[in-house]
């Protein structure tokens, strides 16, 4: 194998493993301030140290890893103030991007909001990692035509660091029940094109959402 293909194929499961890390971090895998060993997740996830490395100082720079000076690296703690940020810009950019979302979404837009909403609907019972792919998938496609690229990177982004806490929360029923019937809600405002009821929507549902990830900061 040439040096370019040997770079190309480090590239490709540096990618991999970096999603596959991503998804294990946020999902609650690891335990809040672990110190992550190499040599196990090399095991663990059978990759070479060349990749895993690119990949864990990848996640380091999109903060999903504490990189810590000559001594590896840590899951984040959980924080309470973190939390509270990570909340209020989700408030600020995800309502400003369902605003531009409406103005801008054609009827591409609203077929595939419906769809999104009806595989959320349907995926409801299901397994817990299914239902939260579903999830993660309604709320990219809501504002998904908002126009701005970097608007999107930053609200996925918020996402993944807030549902590092929601997911290591215990479940709240009750509220959850709310949370689901508005996303429903969300789409009939989107396509009504009712921009300041839809906003006002969304930024309760995302604090309702807050409420129930702040039980992870309890424990």
């Amino acid at each position: 194998m040439n040096k370019t293909a040997l770079r190309v194929g480090n590239a490709t499961h540096a990618s991999r493993i970096y999603e596959i890390l991503r998804r294990d971090i946020v999902n609650g895998c690891f335990q809040a301030g672990e110190k992550i060993a190499i040599n196990a997740l090399k095991e663990r996830y059978c990759v070479g140290l060349s990749p895993l490395r690119e990949a864990l100082n990848k996640l380091a720079a999109y903060g999903l890893l504490t990189q810590e000076n000559q001594r590896g690296f840590r899951i984040p703690r959980l924080d309470r103030s973190e939390l509270d940020d990570i909340a209020q810009m989700r408030r600020k950019l995800e309502c400003m991007a369902l605003e531009q979302a409406i103005r801008y979404g054609d009827a591409e837009w609203e077929s595939e909001l419906l769809a999104a909403a009806h595989r959320l609907r349907r995926a409801n019972g299901e397994d817990v990692e299914h239902w939260e792919h579903t999830h993660g998938r309604f709320h990219q496609t809501l504002v998904a035509s908002c126009g701005s690229a970097w608007l999107l990177r930053f609200i996925e982004q918020l996402h993944d660091q807030f549902d590092r806490y929601r997911r290591l929360a215990p479940e709240n029923s009750s509220i959850r029940e709310v949370l689901d019937a508005q996303h429903d809600e969300l789409v009939e405002l989107a396509l009504k094109r009712d921009i300041k009821a839809a906003s006002l929507l969304l930024e309760n549902h995302i604090m309702l959402s807050h409420q129930v990830a702040l039980g992870s900061c309890r424990s």
